[in-house]
This record gives C-alpha cells, sequence and structure tokens, in this order.
C-alpha cells in the first residue's frame, strides 16, 4: 500500500479527484480483474474502494500513491467478501437449508400496506413494540428517544392502524399504560 509522504498537500478538490478516479479507474479495474478471475466482483470491490477513497481525500494525497492505496483497500473488499460467502456456505453445510419460507398471506400485506402509511418515527415505535416485542423502556434506549415521545407515537400510529387493526389498542380508551 502507499505510504505516507513527509509534510501533507491537503486534500483532494472534487475536480481533483474526479480526474484522479477517471484517468485510473479503468486501469485499477483490469488489474483486480487479473487478480480475481471476475469481473464483476472487481469492479463491485474497486467501486467501493473509490468510495472509501472518497471519504479519506483529505489524506488520499499524503501516500506516495492514492492509486495503489485504491488497489490494495479493493483486493481487501473482495477478500472479505469472499470470506463471507465461504462463511455462509460452511455454515450452510453445518446446519444444513432454512426453514422454508411462508407465503404471506393478505393479513401480512395489509400489514405492510398500513405501517406504509404512517410517519417513519411512529411506524419505527410500533414496529418495535409490536412486531419485535420491545417493552416501551427498550424502545427509548434503543431510539434515544423520552418515554412520553414513544408513548405518544405509539398512541398516534395505533390510532391510525385502528381502522385496519383492533388488537392494537391496549385498553378501550387507546391509553398507553406505563408497564407496557
Amino acid at each position: 500500500m502507499g505510504r505516507r509522504k513527509g509534510g501533507g498537500e491537503g486534500m483532494l478538490h472534487v475536480d481533483e479527484f474526479d480526474d484522479f478516479y477517471t484517468s485510473t479507474y479503468r486501469r485499477v479495474v483490469g488489474q483486480l480483474y487479473a487478480m480475481l478471475g471476475d469481473l464483476n466482483e472487481a469492479e463491485d470491490a474497486v467501486q467501493e474502494a473509490y468510495c472509501r477513497a472518497w471519504q479519506r481525500r483529505t489524506k488520499l494525497n499524503e501516500y506516495d500513491s492514492p492509486e495503489a492505496w485504491v488497489r490494495t483497500v479493493a483486493y481487501r473488499i473482495a477478500v472479505s467478501s469472499w470470506r463471507r460467502a465461504r462463511n455462509r456456505l460452511a455454515a450452510h453445510r453445518r446446519h444444513g437449508p432454512q426453514d422454508p419460507v411462508q407465503s404471506t398471506g393478505s393479513g401480512h400485506l395489509e400489514l405492510i400496506g398500513a405501517l406504509a402509511g404512517l410517519p417513519y418515527e411512529q411506524r419505527r415505535v410500533v414496529v418495535l413494540h409490536h412486531l419485535v416485542g420491545l417493552p416501551l423502556a427498550d424502545i427509548c434506549r434503543e431510539t434515544g428517544t423520552p418515554l412520553g415521545t414513544v408513548k405518544s407515537r405509539l398512541a398516534r400510529g395505533r390510532q391510525a392502524l385502528a381502522q385496519h387493526f383492533t388488537e392494537l389498542t391496549d385498553s378501550a380508551d387507546g391509553r398507553i399504560s406505563e408497564d407496557v
């Protein structure tokens, strides 16, 4: 991998990074393709490496060869992908295939459709509470939201879903108790 030069030259500006990308992309993909033997894998790994290079553009110029840095990162990304695939295959061999997925009934599709109509934060709280089964205190911790806000979002979400699913309310008045 490229070593750091002495004395930083600063960050690559957008135009400089575009020029770097344009002038090196095909060459790096060709090199990775030769190493990996799979063009799609090479393109994916190189693209991810350039994304990481963009994020580090403040330090990229400090390397003797930014292109070598991208090539090394792309190769490591590809190797990590192979390891994950190998581990999945080993787990599959060890544990066998997963149980077949049950077909989704119309009720499941109706629920997904109804949830999609809720604002994001209400949908998140409803899913965490009713589908994941988290108590309110755990939802507060996971979302970083005060209890009152979680309860309010849950109540509003339930109210919006009440026309579809009556079992979402805990009581006749739809209020949410502290101990839920």
